[in-house]
């Protein structure tokens, strides 16, 4: 066994030079930017919560990008560090601080004790910081001191140690050090009486790195410190992981409108706790020479460290006007007045997108560059090289970043016309990404959405073969394009589903249904066993449910559902099965849904046991059709009859002739938005039964409290993408519309004078608020009949 102790601890030189401690403090703060050369991968074993869609990829390699992508090997992805050479800790040092290790570590302490342990503990490392934080064993015991010290004791130890900041940050357990301590001193920004400590404190650490920024920003290890310090200047929590690393699964969730931005809440935040601080440092970090900016374009750490940067700046377009310039390589003076490309620029950039670094941090640039920059980016730059740009196989990532943030109708029309007839060349290069953006963005901005489904359908389907081949074809993308005789493929069972292929359809199914039919008609073909084994498959089960809540009509989706008779119950014990069957519940009709229930009860035992399964049976009423079918039968027919008479209320006056069959299933559409909470609460009332001691109808706004606790009550948990809208939304419209009903009758009647027409105004309101609670206690009426059945 080897022993592993102070002295024993290996000292990092430089290859080509030895420097001597003297020497290395006399050149403090000096950095030199020799040739470019790789880095040797050092790090802290990485946690379980990295593990999974990466696999072993460091989440230093992961950034805004979409579909998962690692750095390539890049000879000019790193630039060398300024080598030090390490002062070892002296004996007495080292023992005392391993004794306050113990101390803390070994029983409980009271959090004041520790406080003041941890505060004597850092004074005694005053001017050993370098040394201590450095140290492989003594650097873990400074990371329990820094968390469980004051901030006062944590702002002098950085200040401290702030001539030394950059070293400390570049080295392997120093960067631990360093960051541990920025997470400290975030969980302190929301007292305001230590707000000028911790201004003071990051002024002096920004002052420390921008005397030269390059090396931090390069460096593995000190590009993580220097983005923590940029989101706490920003005043982001403490556990925030957004801007270090974004699983690839979420930007791909983004892109194809599955989930909002995560830009959104940073573009709202307009006062940052440190604005001034936060300005400096990116100003400072992006004012080097000409020389070093070709260096960070093309760096994988510093690539990370401004895709922060860009992030924390998203909606101060003042600030994205000087930066984004620099980061495209061209001049600051005329970006304002928006013209600031010039041809050689645009050439240069079409040449650094195909970096895997550059290509990343053009991903943000595009996703929060204003309408001006993004404008002249499309045009002068990617537009008539879409097609070059999308079958490269780091810059087809950026192509899917510039169509998922396209501003207008007129980019989408740009797009289309260089990429629309090329749709299947592309999925055969296995740029199923590119494709799926742009049937994304077309249903997004409601522009040629025609024009892409058709386009999609003929990329994997002949003019002369028939529609059914359509959605078989693409749930199984690579494996079709992949096969040597294509009209002979059939469905391969027991494959995996492609999971862009799935994403695909489910945008499809987001469409109106005059523009799918063809779709339509390929899903509900398919064979018994293809739909059971979709409804068991990760990516063909959210195609599925995508179906049964697309605007198709009732009749088409009844018909898919009773494909899957006799294996409801084996479906709702499965991890996604149990919102498969509660899509198919819902799609039905009463004779379909008595199928549904019954399959269920003899798992009813296993199911209760699983995720998801409570709420299941809670949501289908599955204890009380056991108990009391014909009770249960008459509670589902007051139900429909309520949804009906109230979609005959208050939906879409142009569509109630047409759609109020479909309303069950139809929660795609833009008006059903506003009434899921109203369903909602209709399925409520009749779960709990109607309380007879109410005063109000059930279907009167009555406050938050009890529609609101019933509604988180049924969310289910444990899916990766949002569901459906809330009540409350609804609900304070509501508010809102009834607050300003109220002010306007009191003007009124303070006024004293009241023309006629205003009071022919007034009974009208007062004869349709009645007429509203007459419909309001019909429904009620009903619904009480159902339950007291």
């Amino acid at each position: 066994m080897v022993s592993i102790g102070l002295k024993a601890l290996q000292l990092r030189k430089h290859k080509s030079r030895n420097l001597s401690e003297d020497s290395l403090m006399a050149d403090e703060g000096t950095s030199s930017i020799d040739k470019v050369r790789k880095h040797r991968r050092m790090g802290r074993k990485g946690s379980k919560k990295n593990a999974g869609f990466h696999g072993g990829a460091s989440t230093e390699n992961q950034s805004g990008g979409g579909v998962p992508k690692k750095f390539a090997k890049d000879k000019t992805s790193s630039v060398p560090q300024a080598s030090y050479v390490r002062k070892q800790v002296d004996p007495e040092t080292a023992k005392y601080f391993s004794e306050i290790s113990n101390v803390i570590e070994g029983a409980e302490i009271d959090l004041e004790e520790r406080s003041v342990i941890c505060g004597n503990a850092l004074e005694e490392a005053r001017g050993k910081e370098v040394e201590l934080a450095t140290d492989y064993i003594i650097s873990h015991t400074m990371q329990t001191l820094l968390e469980g010290c004051s901030v006062e004791h944590l702002c002098a130890f950085l200040r401290g140690c702030a001539k030394n900041f950059c070293r400390i940050s570049m080295d392997r357990s120093g960067s631990h050090v360093a960051e541990t301590a920025l997470k400290s001193l975030a969980r302190h920004l929301e007292d305001d009486e230590n707000h000028s400590l911790i201004e003071e404190t990051l002024s002096t650490l920004c002052q420390a790195i921008v005397v030269n920024p390059v090396d931090i920003m390069c460096n593995c290890y000190g590009s993580h410190v220097l983005r923590r310090l940029l989101c706490l200047c920003k005043g982001d929590p403490v556990d925030s992981s957004e801007f270090h690393s974004i699983k690839p699964s979420v930007v791909l969730a983004e892109r194809l409108n599955l989930r909002s931005t995560q830009l959104d809440g940073h573009e709202s935040q307009q006062n940052p706790p440190f604005p001034d601080q936060l300005k400096f440092l990116i100003s400072e970090m992006l004012n080097p020479s000409r020389a070093d900016i070709a260096i960070l374009q093309v760096n994988q750490y510093s690539s990370l460290v401004l895709q922060t940067a860009l992030k924390l700046l998203a909606g101060k377009e003042e600030e994205l006007f000087r930066l984004v310039p620099l980061l495209l390589g061209c001049h600051t003076d005329n970006a304002l007045e928006g013209n600031f490309l010039e041809v050689t620029a645009g050439k240069k950039i079409l040449r650094l997108v195909e970096e895997n670094a550059y290509s990343h941090l053009m991903e943000v640039i595009l996703a929060v560059a204003p309408d001006t920059l993004y404008n002249e980016i499309f045009t002068k730059v990617f537009n008539n090289s879409l097609f070059r740009m999308s079958s490269h196989p780091s810059a087809n990532f950026v192509v899917q970043a510039l169509i998922s943030h396209a501003r207008n109708q007129e980019h989408i029309k740009l797009i289309y016309e260089e990429l629309g007839s090329r749709l299947k060349s592309l999925v055969e290069l296995g740029r199923s990404g590119v494709v799926a953006a742009l049937v994304a963005a077309s249903q997004r901005l409601e522009i040629h959405e025609q024009k892409c489904c058709k386009a999609l359908a003929d990329a994997v389907c002949l003019t002369n073969e028939p529609s059914a081949c359509i959605v078989p074809r693409i749930l199984f993308l690579d494996n079709y394009f992949s096969a040597v005789d294509k009209a002979n493929w059939n469905w391969p069972s027991g494959v995996k589903m492609h999971v862009l292929g799935s994403l695909m359809l489910q945008s499809i199914f987001r469409f109106p249904s005059e523009f799918i039919q063809a779709y339509i008609t390929s899903i509900t073909s398919l064979e018994e066993d293809q739909i059971l084994e979709a409804s068991k498959d990760p990516a063909g089960v959210r195609v599925i449910e995508a179906f049964l809540t697309s605007n198709a009509s009732a009749k088409q989706k009844r018909k898919l559902v009773s494909k899957l008779r006799g294996h409801f119950g084996e479906l709702s014990v499965l991890p996604s099965g149990s919102f498969t069957v509660e899509k198919c519940f819902s799609a039905s009709n009463l004779s379909l849904r008595e199928t549904i229930v019954s399959e269920l009860l003899p798992v009813q035992t296993e199911l209760s046991k699983t995720k998801q399964g409570p709420y299941l049976l809670k949501k289908l009423d599955v204890e009380s059709f056991a108990k009391r079918p014909d009770h249960w039968r008459s509670r589902q027919t007051s139900k429909e009859s309520a949804y009906k008479e109230f979609y005959a209320a208050f939906g879409p006056m142009d569509t109630k002739s047409s759609r109020s069959e479909n309303f069950l299933s139809d929660t795609h559409h833009k008006s059903m938005e506003k009434l899921k909470g109203m369903r909602k609460e209709i399925d409520a009332r009749l779960s709990t039964g109607y309380s007879s001691k109410s005063g109000s109808p059930f279907l009167a706004h009555q406050g938050s409290g009890g529609p609101k606790k019933t509604g988180n009550k049924q969310v289910p948990e444990g899916r990766e993408f949002p569901r459906d809208v809330g009540y409350d939304s609804f609900q304070s419209k509501s508010k809102r519309h009834k607050v300003e009903k109220t002010s306007i009758s009191s003007k009124n009647n303070n006024d004293g004078e009241t023309l006629h027409g205003d009071k022919s105004s007034s009974i009208k309101n007062e004869k349709k608020r009645r007429r509203k609670d007459g419909l309001s206690n019909s429904l009620d009426k009903k619904l009480k009949a159902g339950i007291s059945d």
